[in-house]
């Protein structure tokens, strides 16, 4: 497959991965939909509004807004930080909260069950199938007083619903201390285009971004590059201005910008990101290799992140095992989002 034809590719899929993620999203305008595809990530997060799309592999990297400033020389992405994520480890004895879904099957321990992705199946009134949880995603809860759960309910005589407990770990399981009503999740707020608008505001203006020259640039860079990702900042009413903002992984930012505008024209922002698609693939096809092992208990995860680029990873708990298996992808380029936390 020719270098064009990956970058085709890839624009259309992840573009189309955004728009079938949004609850209510708007129609953007089709002069500056991409199209492509590429080998469709493990992780797409839906955001909540439409005021950004990602048209890159796996998700874009930004940082806050900043001038665009000379970027460090080339780095490696080997292991380089292995102390990273430390402060989420969970050993034997440590006291741990988790928050959400309850399980109780008669005559078992109660579980704390990960929050998994369940097929959208609208069941008739009774006939819905007893709650489950496949084991590597759940925590047996020593203890767990399911009388002092609010808005606990019964399906075919298994109960469930949802609490925050705390207690200390015991090698998958909890000896409760402390339960509670669950935590609401604080919203996460959008990426915001990481670069100021120019006098009088960002223009309403076609974009090339679609163009032979243009992709032949990225997949050219793809060392070096990250996105693009296509910014709403006023919004998705059809006149309204679109901004291309590319990243910059390794090199001078001010370089790269002026040679991807000897070939882009349109509204442009241009920042510096932690990984390139090219590292961001190499993280990706790394985790693909580790994570499908049932006894990680990882459930989500994809290549470069939302907030600064490090690569989201959902699982149940990050023990020792969890680290030792994932170093070799480099932990400093890793956002984990463990459901069993160390508590003081």
């Amino acid at each position: 497959m020719k270098p064009t034809d990956e970058i085709d590719d890839l624009l259309t899929r992840a573009g189309a991965r955004w728009r079938a993620d949004q609850e209510a999203p708007p129609e953007p305008d089709l002069e500056y939909m991409l199209s492509g595809g590429r080998k469709p990530r493990r992780w797409v997060p839906a955001l909540a509004a439409a005021s950004v799309a990602v048209v890159a592999a796996g998700i874009i990297a930004v940082l806050p807004n900043q001038p665009d400033r000379p970027q460090s020389p080339p780095q490696s992405f080997a292991p380089s930080n292995q102390q990273a994520n430390d402060e989420l480890l969970v050993k034997p004895g440590d006291k741990v909260q988790v928050s959400g879904q309850i399980i109780a099957v008669p005559g078992k321990t109660p579980v704390f069950c990960a929050p998994l992705a369940v097929a959208g199946i609208g069941y008739p009134p009774g006939k819905e199938p007893a709650p489950s949880c496949p084991d590597p995603f759940a925590v047996k809860l020593n203890g767990l007083d399911l009388d002092q759960i609010t808005g606990m309910t019964t399906i075919k005589g298994v109960r469930t619903g949802s609490a925050t407990v705390s207690g200390i770990w015991r090698d998958g399981a909890i000896d409760v201390q402390q339960q509670s009503a669950p935590i609401t999740p604080a919203p996460t707020p959008l990426p915001k285009l990481p670069c100021a608008a120019p006098a009088g505001g960002w223009p309403s203006k076609p974009s090339n971004i679609a163009s032979p020259a243009v992709k032949s640039f990225l997949a050219a860079n793809a060392g070096q590059v990250y996105g693009p990702t296509t910014y709403y900042p006023n919004g998705t009413s059809r006149n309204a201005p679109v901004v291309m903002m590319l990243g910059v992984a390794h090199g001078d930012v001010t370089a790269l910008r002026a040679a991807f505008e000897k070939v882009y024209s349109g509204n442009l922002c241009v920042a510096p990101v932690l990984m390139s698609n090219a590292d961001s693939d190499r993280v990706r096809t790394e985790l693909d290799k580790i994570l499908p092992r049932k006894d990680l208990g990882a459930y989500q995860y994809g290549g470069a992140g939302m907030d600064g680029a490090r690569a989201p990873i959902s699982l149940l708990v990050y023990t020792e095992k969890v680290k030792a298996a994932l170093a070799p992808v480099g932990l400093d380029l890793l956002d984990l989002r463990p459901d069993v936390r160390p508590v003081s």
